[in-house]
């Protein structure tokens, strides 16, 4: 039988208490997601929608695929995408958050943080942001997202979004959330 690190340990047992307390909502209702055409893998409290298009990201038409849900009056959105070799990540991880900010109208100051979940690619624009901002409707918004990438096997990279709004923080629902995005192993 393998033998954890007493920090891999800690790790677990933090990211069990904060699901735990963040699961004591009843309507959350987390479930782990495959994500392809990735190697990722998302914690989504509520049943999603999934959905398929081609986007313009950094100037090329790019699949991706989205996968989201509402619940408690907050949304969950994950995103990924699969590049081919010679596309540099860091630049579209940038591009793409500067989209976000600029598509919630966000003010500041804006929290930025690396976020760097196992197997992941260690870029400058990997990070965890935290912004207040509008809806469309011009409601206010809160919105936590993170966006990271890692080389994928076979070749290329694989990139993944996700976001959280709802109209106040809740930094334990985001946590969770956050803390069940990971990389599968290679």
């Amino acid at each position: 039988m393998p033998r954890m690190s007493s920090s891999t340990l800690a790790v677990g047992v933090g990211a069990a208490l904060l699901l735990g307390l963040a699961a004591c909502t009843p309507t959350l209702n987390w479930r782990e997601l495959r994500l392809p055409p990735t190697s990722a893998l998302a914690l989504l409290p509520c049943k999603p929608d999934q959905v398929e298009r081609s986007v313009p990201l950094g100037g090329e038409p790019t699949e991706l695929t989205v996968v989201g849900c509402e619940t408690g009056g907050a949304t969950f959105a994950v995103m990924v995408a699969k590049l081919p070799p010679g596309r540099l990540p860091d630049p579209l991880l940038a591009g793409w958050q500067q989209a976000t900010l600029a598509n919630m109208r966000a003010g500041e100051p804006v929290a930025r943080q690396p976020f760097h979940p196992s197997h992941a690619l260690p870029l400058a624009h990997a990070q965890r942001v935290a912004a207040s901002g509008q809806r469309a409707d011009g409601q206010a918004v809160s919105a936590e997202a993170v966006w990271t990438a890692r080389a994928a096997p076979g070749g290329g990279v694989e990139l993944l979004h996700a976001v959280f709004y709802a109209p106040q923080p809740r930094p334990e629902v985001a946590e969770a959330f956050f803390a069940g995005i990971k990389w599968s192993s290679p």
